[in-house]
């Protein structure tokens, strides 16, 4: 559908001026203009159920982001279709002070709890499946990443799952100045919480005092952990990047983006941290 039709189901009779933000590459996003007021239109990506993404599960996980101060409000959910709106925000991409974020994810991970369930060690699993049951070719860095996350599991397998956000990217902070909003709660569920910790600090390329501003700021002295998930972090993205060869539409390159996550996992995985850490 398209996003005029989607928004005059929104503001039925209203004026509506549409433009096209950039930036994603799962999704169409939207910025509108209706009354002076402005909001973004999200509108999913095809076959995206394949990527473990539910859009009445997001909806929640957006509504309870909104609720702890950490998402931009929701205004609409447009329904069978899963179509979502947001209210703007204005501020800058990618604009993140690590101490801050941590404060953010102890107020996320302490929040109500959201109906998805989100596991690393089973969506890998997952998007396996589904990458040969499309015709894409599994790289031969999944074995070997499967058999290390398995003692991953281990390790972490007692860890109580809590809400957590699990796509903490650049492109998903956007600081106003006076605040951070945490944006895109595709991937929202109940998880292990140093998954976030861990997407946050790889995504960021966080060194060692990144790190610990981080988790001095969450509450935590976990580095093991956080090390540990931030393998998990780049074996699911890696794998995200294999299984969309399979079904995105978009012009991009997928499998170099699996590549490039696959020889940072394995970055991390020669790491004397790491290896103490699992062993």
């Amino acid at each position: 559908m398209e996003p005029e039709e989607i928004a005059a189901r929104v503001w039925p009779g209203r004026r509506v001026e549409l433009e096209v933000l950039g930036g994603g590459i799962t999704n169409r996003n939207f910025e509108v203009t209706v009354d002076g007021e402005r909001y973004v239109l999200r509108i999913g990506g095809k076959d995206t159920e394949l990527l473990g993404i539910d859009r009445t599960a997001e909806h929640a996980a957006s509504r309870a982001a909104a609720g702890l101060g950490i998402g931009p409000e929701v205004v609409a959910f447009v329904e069978p279709e899963g179509y979502l709106v947001t209210r703007y925000v204005e501020g800058r991409v990618g604009d993140v002070d690590v101490q801050r974020v941590g404060v953010l994810l102890r107020r996320l991970h302490d929040g109500p709890g959201l109906p998805a369930r989100f596991d690393s060690f089973r969506v890998v699993e997952v998007y396996r499946d589904t990458a040969l049951a499309r015709g894409v070719a599994v790289p031969a860095a999944y074995g070997r990443a499967r058999a290390t996350a398995g003692l991953i599991e281990r390790r972490r397998a007692a860890v109580a799952p809590r809400p957590c956000h699990n796509d903490l990217l650049d492109a998903n902070f956007i600081s106003d100045g006076d605040r951070i909003w945490i944006v895109d709660w595709e991937y929202a569920g109940m998880g292990d919480p140093f998954f976030d910790l861990g997407n946050f600090a790889v995504n960021h390329e966080l060194d060692d005092d990144g790190e610990r501003a981080l988790l001095a700021a969450y509450g935590s002295e976990d580095r093991g952990a956080l090390v540990l998930m931030r393998f998990m972090s780049d074996f699911r993205e890696a794998m995200w990047g294999v299984v969309q060869q399979g079904i995105s539409e978009l012009e991009f390159d997928f499998g170099a983006y699996a590549d490039e996550h696959f020889e940072r996992l394995e970055r991390t995985a020669a790491d004397s941290r790491f290896r103490a850490a699992l062993h």
